[in-house]
């Protein structure tokens, strides 16, 4: 049972490994800044876990915001609307920050940001309804996986759902959108809360963030003492500040006890874990109808003139963000979309910013430099700190070889690319990197 300090609960089991990281909130007491629209916006139409949407509009069509513009018949997808009002010029191939070719939809803006006359507020009176919303909306996991929250919230039948938990731990680097969401939204978080609570039939409610966000603290006490008339049903509760804290499955542990078994989700345990960004923009949607056109995103690193927290269109060029952050103030040696260790390095800054970009990282050559690869010293360091209980050496040992059946067995896909394992790696073995490379191995098995 997690214990009560005050009105604050206490994490009731510690997740294994970890590392610990320097936080560098830098933008932390920077209030989120609303960009200047765009003369255009390339919308992909791959911005979430699941199937890639086709195009509804052609070159030469006027749309308006919040006018869907992709969409899929599949159940994992999630569709896409207009962020700007203008005019669409091109549909075809585009590339995104991380290489992937896909489709995208081009609209150069008019300059008007006119709504789209159909939005409306939905009607939300039971699960199907919200589901049916929640999918409408464009929503995935604004905290950076993407996966379509709609598919997060169709809770089966079958399952035993008594636990809400509301991330808002934040643990990578450098990131402080969620942050600044509690601290500027914090009525909408609670009014997404019980609007879930509500309609899902959750007993309790669990609001978790890391100890090292004392400002959050005082303002979502304020938010769930104010749901004592209903039953005390949603909690604070104070987590250690060690990442990967911020993780589904080390949330669920922390915050319940319960342990997501390998292949399993929250669900299988009776937890929904959800963003609270998610969160804040479900209340939202619901009041306006307004389906996810912008999101916030962080912008710093040693590289950038002006650190911000920013709110920009979708489809924005992260050129275009960095140019109204004043641009580097050196050469960046590298740029990240994410954060620094689960985010991607880029080479090119001429693409689009998408549903689940959190932050814009650069940094300059003289810091935050790549250590220097040598041979492993059998440290034991990476087992030490993963959190899955791995042994990422002898993963890289059998990746390098294409061992597919004992990579299977070893259980390399629960892995969830933290990173702590590199990070932790005196030797700056590229641990996460022979991960993914383990995890092709097994889809070009399967495959064949």
């Amino acid at each position: 049972m997690s214990k009560r300090v005050g009105d604050v609960l206490t994490a009731v089991r510690r997740g294994r490994g970890g590392v610990s990281v320097s936080h560098n909130k830098n933008t932390a007491e920077m209030p989120v800044e609303r960009m200047p629209v765009p003369e255009k916006v390339v919308l992909s139409m791959q911005q979430h876990i699941g199937v890639p949407c086709t195009p509804l509009v052609k070159v030469g069509d006027t749309v308006a915001v919040g006018q869907k513009i992709g969409d899929s018949d599949k159940y994992v997808s999630a569709p896409i609307h207009a962020t700007i009002s203008g005019k669409v010029t091109a549909v075809g191939d585009i590339k995104l920050a991380n290489g992937i070719i896909t489709k995208g939809v081009t609209i150069e803006s008019d300059g008007e940001m006119r709504e789209y006359e159909g939005i409306k507020p939905p009607v939300i009176t039971n699960k199907q309804e919200l589901c049916a919303a929640v999918r409408e909306s464009g929503l995935v996991g604004l905290g950076g996986a993407g996966f379509p929250s709609h598919v997060k919230l169709n809770i089966p039948e079958d399952k035993e759902i008594d636990t809400l938990i509301v991330n808002a731990a934040e643990c990578e680097p450098y990131i402080t959108v969620d942050y600044r969401e509690c601290i500027e939204n914090a009525e909408n978080v609670l009014k997404g809360v019980e609007l879930l609570r509500d309609i899902l039939g959750f007993k309790q409610v669990i609001i978790a963030i890391e100890d090292n966000k004392p400002k959050v603290f005082e303002i979502m006490k304020e938010i769930a003492d104010r749901d004592n008339e209903a039953g005390d049903t949603i909690k604070l509760m104070t987590l250690r500040s060690r990442y990967p804290q911020g993780a589904e499955k080390m949330m669920v542990l922390s915050a319940t006890g319960r342990k997501v078994p390998p292949g399993k989700l929250p669900a299988d345990v009776g937890c929904v874990v959800i963003n609270v960004a998610s969160v804040a923009f479900i209340a939202r949607y619901a009041e306006t109808g307004k389906p996810l056109v912008s999101r916030s995103i962080t912008v710093d690193g040693s590289a950038i003139r002006e650190p911000k927290n920013l709110r920009v269109p979708i489809g924005t060029n992260i050129g275009d963000i960095i140019d109204y952050c004043g641009g580097f103030k050196s050469e960046p040696r590298k740029i990240i979309s994410g954060g620094p260790m689960m985010g991607i390095a880029i080479c090119d800054t001429d693409a689009p910013i998408c549903k689940q970009n959190n932050a814009l990282l650069a940094f300059e050559d003289k810091k935050d430099l790549v250590k220097k690869e040598r041979d492993c010293i059998r440290c034991g360091r990476c087992v030490d700190v993963c959190p899955m209980s791995l042994m990422p050496t002898l993963i890289e040992r059998f990746a390098r070889v294409k061992d597919a059946d004992r990579l299977k067995s070893i259980g390399v896909n629960v892995c969830m690319e933290c990173g702590s394992c590199s990070y932790a790696c005196p030797s700056g073995r590229p641990l996460v990197q022979y991960m993914r490379l383990a995890k092709q191995v097994l889809r070009e098995e399967s495959a064949k």
